[in-house]
């Protein structure tokens, strides 16, 4: 519940203050979020599952982000940075989607 909270806070705060992302950080933004965004799920999953661990949430959260944001760097130093992107995107994607499958399976057991 607590990172649902954050997850609200952080959202309010970001249109409030609406920070400005340096030039040289924007390509890693989607992707961190798209990073986000799988971790979040699983956890909520985990949650619906009974098997939620605050640590393992926290730990999957932050190397979600970094190891996303990692291969889009890779990329960019590789002159690849679209290609790999793109397959970032697609893998936690189809993670993403898989999560809110199990989700929906949960909730409304069809």
């Amino acid at each position: 519940m607590i990172a649902v909270i954050g997850l609200l806070v952080g959202v309010v705060a970001g249109l409030v203050l609406e920070p400005t992302i340096p030039a040289a950080l924007q390509p890693y933004l989607p992707i961190a979020v798209v990073a986000a965004l799988d971790a979040l799920f699983g956890g909520l999953r985990a949650v619906l599952d009974g098997i939620f661990d605050d640590r393992v949430f926290l730990v999957s959260f932050l190397s979600n982000v970094v190891v996303a944001a990692l291969i889009v760097f890779l990329g960019d130093q590789l002159g690849v940075g679209s290609q790999l992107s793109t397959g970032v995107v697609v893998v936690l994607g189809i993670r993403i989607f898989s999560n809110v499958a199990a989700i929906r399976r949960h909730l409304f057991k069809a």
